[in-house]
């Protein structure tokens, strides 16, 4: 299956997205975000990363979500086997569904969020992950985004199973959040522990100090600078990749 996701965080106003697939490399394949354009997902039997790139480029421009999704698929001869979905900076969405796209194949939205997917067992499969995501609004919003995905899986997912996954958080006030598993026996257990290891310092630290939109110029103050450079990733991962 090809499962996504796309949300606006109502506290934050960062935009988020993330996917899973039974095929390799969901996460350069699907989504694709900017925080000054929105979010896209474009996935199905043949996919247009164009589509993704293209929808992005038209929020930008001042489309919403459903115009702009209208505007890219519309006059694509090939539209039959793509999926796209939008979401706008704020929070409007859109989705397309080829007629060829494998079964069980749709989208739904609601406010700020859409769910998209194909070769599901079943429209339970979408339902479970809006709802999965819904139910998880306590939560940290990375990990309400994860959460929809396992909801999807346990709801029937696909028999081929999972072997990628790839959870995309942008917004004007922080360093984007891109993480990929592009090969995994177990892929949403991989990007749960991925995720774990990158909110940990000295890595989480570090991306307080890059520049983001809201604060173009930022840096670390010249005593906070190590005289000896620290590694990235201080710990061995939990989860075999």
């Amino acid at each position: 299956m090809t499962i996504s996701i796309l949300a606006i965080d109502e506290k934050t106003g960062r935009l988020g997205g993330a996917a899973a697939t039974g095929s390799l490399c969901v996460g350069g394949w699907v989504l694709r975000g900017g925080a000054e354009s929105g979010m896209s997902a474009s996935q199905g039997t043949a996919p247009s990363t164009l589509w993704g790139e293209d929808v992005l480029a038209r929020m930008a421009g001042g489309l919403g979500a459903a115009e702009a999704v209208a505007a890219v698929t519309g006059p694509d001869a090939g539209r039959a086997h793509r999926q796209l979905a939008a979401l706008d900076a704020g929070g409007g969405t859109g989705a397309f569904t080829g007629a060829a796209s494998v079964a069980h194949a749709g989208a739904l939205e609601g406010p700020g969020v859409v769910v998209a997917g194909n070769m599901l067992s079943g429209p339970e499969v979408i339902e479970a992950a809006l709802e999965g995501y819904r139910a998880a609004a306590a939560m940290p919003f990375p990990e309400r985004l994860m959460g929809a995905l396992g909801a999807a899986a346990a709801a029937g997912g696909d028999a081929r199973g999972l072997l990628s996954a790839a959870l995309l958080v942008v917004g004007r006030d922080m360093a984007p959040l891109t993480l990929r598993i592009d090969h995994s026996v177990n892929p949403l257990a991989a990007l749960a522990d991925l995720y774990m290891v990158s909110q940990s310092d000295p890595y989480h630290g570090w991306t307080r100090v890059v520049p983001v939109l809201d604060d173009p110029w930022r840096a670390p103050a010249a005593e906070d600078v190590p005289e000896v450079p620290e590694p990235i990733v201080g710990a061995e991962p939990a989860i075999r990749r």
